[in-house]
Order: C-alpha cells, then sequence, then structure tokens
C-alpha cells in the first residue's frame, strides 16, 4: 500500500483523525485547525493549504472514517514488517534549517514569545498558548520592516554624504577665513608696530631739533655773560692799577675809566617742549589705556589664563590715564615689595579738622571743632586733606594705606594744587592737578580733571596699595588681597605727592613697609 496518500500534507505524518474538507482534501484535524486558527490570528482568509479554495466562512470539520480505517490498517502492516515510519524525510526534499531537530517536520509556524520557528507539533504541545503566526507571514512582516530600514539607511547614507560634502566645504572655508583672520592679525599688529616706530622716530627727531635749539641759544647766552665778566675783569685790572700811579696822574687816568655798558641777559633756558607735545602726550596716554588695557582685557578674556597666570600677570601690572574697569589680575606681593616706600604725613598741609599721630603717620578726622593750627601757605584750609612729607619726581614707588571705613580719596597731587579756595576743586582727583581713587559704601570711583570713572571691584576695600611708576607715567591700585583695582596713565612731569581726602569720623594709616 501507498503510505504517501496516507499522509497529511502539513505535518507529513501518518493521518492522526483524518478530517476532509468540502474541497475534498484531507487533513489531521489538529494540523489543519492549528493551521486555520493562525490564519485567522492574522487575519487572513480561510482557504484549503493544498488548492487554496478561499471559504467565506469556517468548514465544519468531519471525521472520514474510510481514510481513518485505512490508515490503521496500514500502521498494522508497517509495524507487522518492521519497517520504518514515514518521515518527512522520505516524503520531501526540505532544508535541513528548515526542519524541527526533535521532531523532524518543518518549521512553519513563528512563536513570538520564544522568538522562533516551530514545528506544528511544537506549537501544540510547547507553545500552545503562545502568540504564532505563519512563518510567511513573519517573513512578509520582517520583509516590509527591512524595506522601511534600508529607506532609512539610504537616508541616512545619502545625509551623511551630504554633511561629508558639507563639512568639506565648510572646512575649506574656514581654512581661508582663519588664513584671512591671521594675516588681517598680523598685517594689523605689522603696522602699528611700524607707525609707532615712525612717530617715534619723528617725535624723538623733534625734541632733538628743540634740545639742540635751546641749548644753542642758551649756549650763546652764556658766552655773552662771560665775554661780560672778561670784561668787568678788565676794568677792575685797570681800577686796580690806577690805585699805584701818582697823584697827579691818577687823577688824569680815572678819568679815562669807564664802566662797560650792560645789557640785560636772561639766564632762562627756554625748554617748552612738554608744551609743544602736549597733544602727542595726551594721544600716547589714551593709545597706552587701549594697548595696556582694554587690548590686554580683551586678549585675556579670548585667549584665557592658566590659574597660575602668565608671567605677565605674576609681575606688578603698571597701569595708565583715566582707564575703565580693569581685570581684577592678581599682583605678586613679592614683587610689589621691592618698591615699598615710608610715608610720613605733613602736618604743615593737614586741615584743621585732621588730627596727625602715630608719628605722623595716622590722619583721623574728628567729629568734634577743628583743632587751632597756625597759619600756613601749605595748608588745605577748606578741604579735609593732608599730603606727604615725601615727593616723587622719578622711580618706582609703592606704599599701602589702611582706612577705617569706605569714605575717602586717595591719590597723589602736584605741589600746586589749590589749597585755599571753597569748593572742590581743592579735593585731589577734582583738577588737572591730581588723581585719586573714591572709596565708597558702593562704587569704588577713578578721578582725574573732576571726571568719574567706575571701577569694578567690591566697595568695602579696607587696605589699598600704590604703584607709581614715574617714568612710564602709571598710577596702579590694589585692594585686598592684592587685586588690581585700577590705573592710570599720563606723562607725568612734576614732583608727586600722595595725598589723602578723609571724610567725617574716618582714619587713614600710613602701613610702614
Amino acid at each position: 500500500m501507498e503510505t504517501s496518500h496516507l499522509s497529511c500534507i502539513i505535518c507529513l505524518e501518518r493521518f492522526d483523525v483524518p478530517v476532509t474538507i468540502t474541497c475534498g482534501h484531507t487533513f489531521c484535524q489538529k494540523c489543519i485547525t492549528l493551521h486555520w486558527d493562525t490564519k485567522a490570528a492574522c487575519g487572513l482568509d480561510i482557504q484549503c493549504p493544498i488548492c487554496n479554495y478561499t471559504f467565506e466562512s469556517r468548514p465544519t470539520l468531519k471525521r472520514n472514517v474510510s481514510l481513518s480505517l485505512l490508515t490503521e490498517t496500514a500502521a498494522h502492516c508497517v509495524e507487522t514488517r518492521g519497517a520504518i515510519p514515514v518521515s518527512r524525510q522520505s516524503n520531501t526534499a526540505v532544508s535541513p534549517d528548515a526542519v524541527c531537530n526533535r521532531h523532524m517536520k518543518p518549521l512553519v509556524i513563528y512563536c513570538k514569545v520564544d522568538s522562533k520557528c516551530v514545528c506544528y507539533e511544537c506549537a501544540i504541545r510547547e507553545c500552545d498558548k503562545h502568540e504564532k503566526v505563519l512563518v510567511e507571514v513573519e517573513k512578509g512582516k520582517r520583509e516590509e520592516a527591512l524595506k522601511k530600514k534600508s529607506g532609512e539607511v539610504e537616508k541616512h547614507m545619502e545625509d551623511t554624504v551630504n554633511g561629508i560634502t558639507e563639512l568639506s566645504e565648510n572646512i575649506a572655508k574656514a581654512k581661508v577665513s582663519l588664513q584671512q583672520t591671521s594675516q588681517w592679525m598680523n598685517a594689523k599688529f605689522a603696522q602699528l608696530v611700524k607707525v609707532l616706530e615712525e612717530k617715534q622716530e619723528s617725535t624723538l627727531n623733534f625734541i632733538e631739533q628743540e634740545r639742540q635749539t635751546a641749548l644753542t641759544q642758551a649756549e650763546a647766552q652764556l658766552a655773552t655773560l662771560e665775554n661780560r665778566a672778561q670784561q668787568l675783569r678788565e676794568t677792575q685790572g685797570q681800577i686796580a692799577a690806577l690805585k699805584a700811579m701818582p697823584d697827579i696822574q691818577f687823577i688824569q687816568e680815572s678819568r679815562l675809566v669807564e664802566v662797560p655798558r650792560m645789557t640785560e641777559t636772561s639766564v632762562n633756558v627756554n625748554v617748552n617742549v612738554q608744551d609743544k607735545l602736549t597733544a602727542v602726550t595726551e594721544v600716547l596716554s589714551r593709545i597706552s589705556k587701549l594697548v595696556l588695557e582694554d587690548l590686554e582685557k580683551a586678549v585675556h578674556a579670548t585667549v584665557g589664563q592658566d590659574k597660575q597666570g602668565s608671567p605677565q600677570d605674576k609681575r606688578p601690572v603698571l597701569a595708565v590715564v583715566p582707564s575703565p574697569a580693569t581685570p581684577c589680575y592678581p599682583a605678586a606681593k613679592e614683587g610689589l615689595r621691592e618698591f615699598h616706600c615710608a610715608l610720613t604725613f605733613d602736618p604743615r598741609t593737614a586741615n584743621a579738622n585732621l588730627q596727625l599721630s602715630q608719628g605722623n603717620q595716622r590722619a583721623e578726622h574728628l567729629t568734634s571743632a577743628p583743632r587751632p593750627v597756625p597759619a600756613h601757605e601749605a595748608r588745605f584750609d577748606t578741604t579735609w586733606q593732608v599730603l606727604c612729607f615725601q615727593g616723587f619726581t622719578h622711580g618706582q614707588h609703592y606704599w599701602e594705606v589702611e582706612v577705617s571705613k569706605p569714605w575717602a580719596y586717595l591719590g597723589v597731587t602736584y605741589q600746586g594744587i589749590p589749597r585755599k579756595e571753597k569748593g572742590k576743586r581743592c579735593m585731589v582727583g577734582m583738577n588737572e592737578l591730581s588723581w585719586s581713587l573714591q572709596l565708597d559704601e558702593r562704587q569704588l570711583s577713578a578721578w582725574h580733571n573732576g571726571r568719574k570713572e567706575a571701577v569694578a571691584g567690591l566697595p568695602q576695600q579696607h587696605r589699598i596699595g600704590m604703584l607709581l611708576d614715574y617714568e612710564a607715567g602709571t598710577l596702579t591700585y590694589y585692594g585686598d588681597g592684592q587685586a588690581r583695582l585700577h590705573a592710570f596713565h599720563c606723562a607725568f612731569s612734576q614732583e608727586l605727592f600722595p595725598a589723602c581726602w578723609i571724610g567725617e569720623g574716618v582714619s587713614v594709616t600710613l602701613c610702614p613697609p
């Protein structure tokens, strides 16, 4: 008997409870039931697995009694012969990868819970309650998913290629831009250096010409005076010779002696180069402020500094005329100590409201009535101010003062500052002869020639350091903790004296070196 006609086309095994559907094809009851359940779960039509006939409704399964008898008879004959049951391998050539290793049946079901393909027997016994679909259905879904992913990959690939192209173009543009910026910076700095060198040379040549003119004129005046001295010496010789002559001769010769006529000759050397260079010094002051303050601040903010600071920041940073708020770079205290000088207040200049003590190193504004003081041309009569004895015409000098509370003006001034007038013009920083830093509870301010500029930094400063570099034309202020607060830049031309304006109830003490 041909056992191949007694096998189910789904499980490839001998029929187990064969049932025949309306199209005439027969299957195992469990196989066709599971097949249609899987189709229904996927929303597919109910069809015959062999002829693909589509049923409008799910057919009722009825057992094929005759085929059941034939199947049982065939099984009995095989057992009698000792034959091996018909397996999937004897009926169809299926890829080993598509066969269940345990049951040797086709992997036609995909279990979503276990994420693997199984045969019908595994689906019935082990994945009975799991969500399952046909392998061909799962394959269709996976193909659609891969198609979508392929589209996404193609889109990403296109975007990536476009990005590579655009980035390559931007890199080329960036190289050109950076090169242009570098060239511009280099050309601008070189141009500035060249102009400064040229103007320095022309200015120094002008000063040399003025020097030669002034010295030539002075030497001519000196020669005139020397000739006059020679004539006077000769006249004195004649007078001395007459004294030794006899009386008659003395009388006759004395009439011949005449005093040489002398015209007035100036002994002053006219050097007014500073007046002629006023415009130049003002421009240089502004340039110094731009280069030493604003440019330094801009470069520091752009390039940045390490935590330790650059070597330039570690040394005392000398300053320039009134400059705006400057970055608070730490000043090396050991560097400033090299220039530390000892100061004392000049009692001749102290206002009657100020009392000096501690060897004239402390000045206190009395809240009581003014003390009696002798009149003196150097004294500030109406302004609460005092100068120091010591003045500076060259070199670098550093000093510190302690202020009991922030109500004071600290700075330097020329000797010619007004002392007898009423009003603010006598105050340090309120005229063209002085520079000062105002300490206030709300804000720090820099003053020169009556112009005010705000200074960055905590207003509650109790110890202020001042560094004067006369030749460089700079006055730099340092606050508590040696933080650099502000700097003035200008061309000093006269002797400078430290000065303090002191508010009521405030004391200022000059700190020893």
